[in-house]
């Protein structure tokens, strides 16, 4: 069935696209930061829709083998990738967020009428994201949140046995943003547990994003009078 969808997919609505955005959470029990991630680096069009989409974080991300992207870049399609949130819940900002993106990107390829000049959010762009796996198996506690800044030595989580005892520190290796974690308690030697994005200023691009939630929280008082009302 995968097959036969992929098939239609690339041979009957694919070769109709002029430019692509691809939607994805997080998997199940796991969270996304709001981000782009595209091929950027000779690719003046992806770089173009990846600011247009106006989200604080965008990623380099070099196109794998047989997947969509490269599939479409053979094609000559430009795609980006547009990752938040978490599989099977409703997040009001990365919802918020992915719809003004895919809004923003449609504007800037005057699919649509312009809006009012609004400050779009400072985007920095990171070339390498790494996770940080479970040193043992057991109860995770995690100290510091999605969206956070992080420097080499910082921190990250304790885990402990089902006593409480021998337990351990997860320490981040670099500086950067956590773009992604697990929201699970209990983990397994090796899981992935933290994904940082590595910036040189970390701090500065936390507060951009710390400013851009708050913007699209659903209590927040700057949105528009046209935003539907928050999932609750």
């Amino acid at each position: 069935m995968a097959s036969r969808l992929a098939n239609v997919l690339m041979t009957q609505v694919i070769p109709h696209c002029t430019h692509i955005i691809d939607l994805h959470s997080g998997a199940v029990y796991r969270e996304n930061l709001p981000q782009i991630r595209a091929k950027l680096t000779d690719e003046p069009v992806n770089e173009a829709m990846a600011r247009a989409f106006g989200v604080p974080v965008i990623l380099d991300s070099n196109l794998l083998d047989d997947s969509f992207r490269a599939a479409a870049s053979q094609m000559g399609i430009p795609m980006i990738i547009y990752e938040s949130g978490e599989a099977l819940r409703f997040d009001e900002v990365a919802i918020r967020a992915g719809v003004r993106g895919i809004l923003n990107v449609m504007a800037s390829l005057d699919m649509r009428l312009k809006k009012r000049k609004s400050s779009a959010p400072a985007t920095m762009i990171a070339n390498t994201s790494r996770w940080v796996r479970a040193s043992q198996s057991g109860i995770l506690r995690a100290v510091i949140g999605i969206g956070a800044s992080v420097e080499a030595g910082d921190i990250l989580a304790y885990i402990n046995d089902p006593l409480g005892e021998n337990h351990s520190a997860i320490v981040s290796q670099e500086d950067g943003i956590i773009i992604g974690k697990t929201n699970l308690p209990l983990v397994f030697e090796g899981e992935a547990i933290f994904n940082i994005a590595a910036y040189e200023a970390p701090d500065k691009i936390s507060d951009h994003i710390e400013a851009y939630h708050d913007k699209l929280a659903p209590n927040g008082k700057t949105l528009d009078d046209d935003d539907e009302p928050p999932v609750v």
